[in-house]
């Protein structure tokens, strides 16, 4: 079933919305995979899914019947810190596969060939003006520069992971609370989003949907808290 824009928006308000990714380099890396992993979210009440690759995309679109958030991860010579859909091919190949929101990169550096932001996603827009759009952001500067944009959501996704916020609390409640109060546009948070009372609390601050990843579907990771505190 494909959502209108509409749908998507009105389903994944007021609920969680599961991140299901591996890299090549991690044990469960495998389409077959986070699948299941999509469905046991979807079994646990999960109103959506984020997703990086097409592949790992048609697997879960057909298993469970949520809107996808979907992303390619992919790094190029002259832009190595830009890889969250970095380019048009990605855009165009997620479109390609029906994702419901397409997420990029969108904090304030350039991209591969040396497009800034708008540039790229003013071709972006013009090419795709019926998509939904998510904005990875950082910052508050960020987040309020990509909803002017026409951006359709504003994620604090990449808060802590540019050079710019690295050491900076998380999760980032100040920016979170201010992109609710003043960007006009549903704010997703996401990123070290880690406990079922950070998701709480986000939830509590008015945002439209939260993103958990890693706790949940990264068992590489949680076990590596555990066998730390063996140490």
């Amino acid at each position: 079933m494909k959502y209108s824009n509409e749908e998507v928006l009105r389903k994944i308000k007021g609920g969680l919305i599961v991140s299901c990714q591996a890299l090549p380099e991690e044990p469960l890396h495998s389409s077959f995979i986070m699948g299941r992993m999509a469905l046991a979210a979807y079994q646990a009440g999960a109103v959506g899914i984020r997703a990086n690759s097409v592949e790992d995309i048609l697997e879960i679109h057909n298993v469970v019947n949520l809107p996808i958030i979907g992303i390619i991860k992919k790094v190029y010579d002259d832009c190595p810190d830009v890889y969250i859909t970095p380019t048009m091919a990605e855009v165009d190949a997620l479109v390609g596969c029906g994702v419901e929101v397409i997420a990029m990169d969108a904090t304030d550096r350039l991209r591969p060939g040396g497009l800034t932001l708008p540039q790229f996603f003013q071709e972006v827009r013009e090419r795709y003006p019926n998509q939904l759009f998510m904005a990875d952001c950082s910052n508050v500067e960020e987040g309020m520069a990509s909803a002017g944009m026409g951006f359709d959501l504003v994620g604090t996704t990449l808060a802590g992971y540019t050079p710019y916020t690295k050491g900076r609390p998380l999760p980032p409640y100040d920016m979170i609370k201010t992109l609710v109060h003043e960007c006009r546009k549903p704010v997703v948070a996401e990123g070290n989003i880690s406990t079922p009372e950070h998701l709480r609390h986000a939830m509590d601050m008015d945002v439209h949907t939260v993103v958990v990843g890693s706790a949940i579907t990264r068992p590489l990771e949680i076990a590596k808290k555990f066998i730390a505190a063996l140490c």
